[in-house]
């Protein structure tokens, strides 16, 4: 059986090293991973030339099954939103934060998931962060759009949102929305009235959270989505005042242990296997770097 992830750029992806990592404490010898550099316009080819044939039994493609078959992807961005009409059916989830994660090929069809929120609800849980009373948001793109998800199912019904322009957060706003989450769009300068929250959630790129590492520092808990270069200057700076930080590693882990239940339909997923497997690939890019 076959899967992959996509999306662009790709050869950053952490997906094959978790995903194949977990093939092999499986024993799922059959099984491989690959990484597509796959933008919107090349989107739906692709996914055509991946997707079984309508009628069929089972995982499978038009090339056969076996290891031909195609199991599944993982879709990273600019893929998710653009995914969803090339789809026959979407989970109530993947509908609600506007984006899909997962794409499972079964009886000759493609359905849609999001397991980036189970990941956020796993990683703040593991945490000790269940159930924050407030939260305030960084960036107001797809990843805040499952933060959001996520609040929802940990029982926070109202969050902030911050943003350089509210203009441009129309689809996030449209998501809390579908969600029930009461929003309020503010923009960056107000950071110091909202840094009081229970949880800060960044989902700026890396080094985009750093410049407000100072403002930051005394959160009760911070949730920085990015896993490399880790620490980030943020993380760093909530971790020295004694606040709890969790790392997008964690995040990232555990949905794809949501991927690899639904693409192998297994519900026992070797987290740790897949945790030092991940872990290893970041030290190992660390190193180059500064090598």
């Amino acid at each position: 059986m076959r899967a992959a992830v996509m999306g662009s750029p790709i050869g950053h992806s952490l997906s094959p090293y978790l995903h194949r990592a977990a093939y092999q404490a499986m024993g799922l010898g059959g099984w491989s991973y690959e990484a597509f550099e796959c933008d919107e316009a090349r989107l739906p080819r692709l996914l055509a030339e991946l997707t079984p044939v309508r009628g069929r039994s089972g995982s499978g493609s038009s090339s056969g099954d076996g290891a031909d078959a195609w199991a599944g992807l993982s879709l990273t961005m600019p893929l998710k939103r653009a995914v969803l009409p090339l789809l026959d059916t979407v989970s109530e989830l993947a509908v609600e934060v506007g984006g899909a994660n997962t794409v499972v090929f079964r009886d000759g069809l493609r359905h849609g998931d999001n397991t980036d929120v189970h990941g956020i609800v796993q990683a703040l849980t593991e945490a000790g962060v269940p159930a924050p009373r407030s939260a305030t948001i960084l960036g107001g793109g797809a990843t805040a759009a499952s933060a959001l998800a996520a609040l929802r199912d940990l029982g926070l019904f109202e969050a902030t949102l911050l943003v350089r322009d509210p203009a441009r957060a129309g689809e996030t706003a449209a998501v809390a929305e579908r969600l029930g989450v009461a929003l309020a769009v503010e923009t960056f300068d107000k950071l110091d009235a909202f840094a009081r929250a229970d949880l800060v959630v960044s989902t700026l790129p890396g080094g985009a959270a750093d410049v407000f590492a100072g403002r930051l520092a005394r959160v009760p808990a911070l949730f920085d989505v990015v896993y490399s270069p880790w620490p980030t200057d943020a993380a760093a700076a909530v971790v020295a005042a004694g606040g709890i930080v969790v790392g997008g590693f964690e995040m990232l882990l555990h949905q794809a242990v949501r991927q690899v239940q639904l693409m192998t339909g297994i519900a026992q997923v070797p987290v740790e296997a897949m945790r030092a497997a991940g872990e290893a690939e970041i030290l190992r890019r660390s190193a180059s770097r500064t090598g």
